[in-house]
């Protein structure tokens, strides 16, 4: 019985690819953190695998060590081993490199495949090796699978619903770390300790790995710190100054992400603040509200844009060059990944059903701090579900 780590995608776009490029299969050469490979092959494993996908079926050639739990997790139709093919002796002759290509080449015959399609990042080594055994090997720039798996299934969704409902806890245990502290010298403290980035990091992931989510790395950022959106935090919180929490975990179990950041402050705001609070609450708003099938990620990043601009703050549409002001683009997709398609920038295209993405408008100077809102959404057949239940309260306890 199949435990498939994803559900059973639609591949009609794939096949029609491979028909249209002239191509037998689509071939990955990955292990399991490869997103693609988790999606063609419904398979998870530490060391790289091989997948052939073809409109007819979809193989798996893997190592004796894997072999037994890829035939009932996977979803391919046959799997086989690099021991069918004399594997070892093989090495003995030539090194493990080559010989894993020279069976793979050998393998791909058995099912008929000449000439193969492979995602950009394939393998420079093996994919010349495939050529000396003359295979037909080509890297496509069409992101197809990425795109496939932009428009995610019902199960899908569950998945990353689920998956924001630990970020949601994780970002409560944030909050009331936050807003139990006490403040001494604009210094925040929580069990007569000092209140550091590094403490709440670690308070988030320990509740994460309570819902059975995982992250490598999050951000809470406090003051100058948050002025770069991308910057992890780190040493003391401090009073009267914004603090971004931004937590994109990650299922232990289905391996998709969520994605959410709320902005805090323990204190009073001053003006500036304030001020960006209510223009980025209100770009968050109208943008999702103007999100439904059809309309483009360009559409819903230039009404950011133009709400910020109208208020005076430098966007990188108004300006290339800006470095504070809304300096990143409005949103991306989220699954597997925590950056995939579709884009929510400048160069974003068409939203269809079943895309979920973030809307995330922030505003960013080192001599204020950084403000950011982030909620995580899904386009449906008529419109969008926000995904985020985690309320959105203003600055200042």
């Amino acid at each position: 019985m199949s435990t498939e780590l994803t559900p059973e995608p639609d591949f009609t776009d794939l096949d029609t690819y491979l028909d249209e490029a002239g191509a037998d299969g689509y071939l990955v050469d990955a292990d399991g953190s490869s997103s693609t490979q988790r999606y063609l092959s419904g398979f998870d494993a530490p060391d790289p695998f091989i997948t052939i996908y073809t409109p007819e079926k979809t193989a798996l050639l893997v190592s004796a060590l894997e072999y037994g739990r890829a035939q009932t997790e996977s979803r391919a139709d046959s799997v086989s081993r690099l021991a069918d093919y004399d594997y070892r002796s093989i090495v003995s002759e030539y090194n493990a490199t080559t010989a894993k290509a020279r069976v793979t080449a050998k393998w791909l015959q058995e099912h008929d495949v000449k000439c193969v399609v492979t995602p950009e990042r394939f393998p420079l080594g093996p994919a010349d090796t495939l050529r000396e055994h003359d295979l037909s090997v080509s890297a496509e720039a069409d992101d197809i699978v990425t795109t496939i798996r932009a428009q995610k299934t019902e199960t899908e969704i569950e998945h990353i619903r689920d998956a924001q409902a630990a970020n949601e806890a994780a970002m409560e245990t944030a909050a009331k770390l936050i807003n139990s502290a006490t403040v001494d010298d604009e210094i925040l403290y929580y069990d007569d300790e000092i209140l550091t980035s590094e403490r709440i990091k670690q308070a988030i992931e320990t509740t994460l790995l309570q819902h059975e989510c995982a992250l490598d790395e999050t951000i809470v950022a406090c003051g100058s710190d948050a002025a770069d959106p991308h910057n992890r935090g780190h040493g003391p919180i401090y009073a009267d100054e914004p603090i971004v929490v931004d937590i994109f975990p990650r299922s232990k179990q289905t391996h998709y992400h969520a994605d959410m950041t709320r902005t805090f402050l323990r204190g009073t705001p001053d003006e500036t603040l304030i001020n960006w609070f209510e223009l980025t609450q209100n770009a968050l708003t109208t943008a999702i509200d103007a999100i439904e099938p059809g309309v483009t990620g360009q559409y819903i990043h230039d009404i950011v844009c133009d709400i910020y601009e109208n208020a005076g703050i430098s966007t990188l549409r108004s300006d290339p060059t800006a470095e504070t002001g809304f300096i990143h683009s409005t949103g991306h997709g989220v699954g597997l990944d925590v950056h995939e398609l579709p884009r929510v920038s400048p160069d974003g295209g068409k939203l269809k059903p079943g895309h979920v993405i973030t809307v995330e408008p922030g505003i960013y100077d080192p001599t204020v701090g950084g403000l950011r809102i982030e909620n995580l959404v899904v386009v449906t057949d008529s419109g969008v579900e926000n995904l985020t239940t985690y309320p959105i309260t203003p600055l200042g306890t």
